[in-house]
């Protein structure tokens, strides 16, 4: 009886080390299927990375060509392309302020307008100017969109008829 006891405990032993080695079978064939799986979508994300920035640089390559090889007038006409963007973004970054109320004293201005209009009117250029956006990002507009002159950053009409710059009219100064 004694050996029947021992041998029935070596299959049960024998039993419990094949459940071992399959369970760790399974656990590292499932964990290699989680690699392979981990590993073949990182490679599809480079593979389309890889496509979309050779797509972009056929793209910005052709641009070039098509302004003669000034990388600058290239520039200018992505920067150009994006401005609807960054208005949006300013106009957006404003439109969510809670303004409960303004109060604005009215001392009757100094001939140019009340003080109301002047404060709207200095509302709107205290948004940074398109010129200066384009500036910070090292683009310049085409004259046909305005340009900044001298330190007092006054931005020169085009008249629409001409099409010639149209500079500041000069304020009269009264003479004793």
């Amino acid at each position: 009886m004694r050996a029947e006891e021992v041998v029935r405990q070596e299959i049960d032993k024998n039993k419990v080390e094949i459940a071992a080695e399959a369970q760790a079978e399974r656990t590292r064939r499932e964990a290699q299927g989680e690699a392979d799986g981990i590993l073949a979508k990182y490679k599809a994300e480079a593979e389309g990375m890889q496509k979309l920035l050779e797509s972009k640089a056929s793209g910005y390559r052709k641009l070039v060509e098509s302004v003669g090889g000034d990388a600058q007038a290239a520039s200018t006409l992505l920067m150009i392309e994006k401005l609807e963007e960054l208005v949006s973004r300013q106009v957006e970054a404003i439109s969510n302020l809670k303004i409960d109320k303004i109060t604005v004293w009215d001392s009757g201005g100094n001939g140019d307008g009340s003080t109301t209009s002047n404060f709207i009117a200095n509302l709107f250029k205290s948004l940074p100017p398109l010129q200066d956006i384009s500036e910070m990002a090292g683009v310049q507009l085409p004259e046909y969109l305005g340009k900044v002159k001298g330190q007092d950053k006054t931005i020169q009409a085009v008249s629409a008829a001409g099409g010639q710059d149209t500079p500041p009219a000069p304020k009269e100064k009264n003479k004793p």
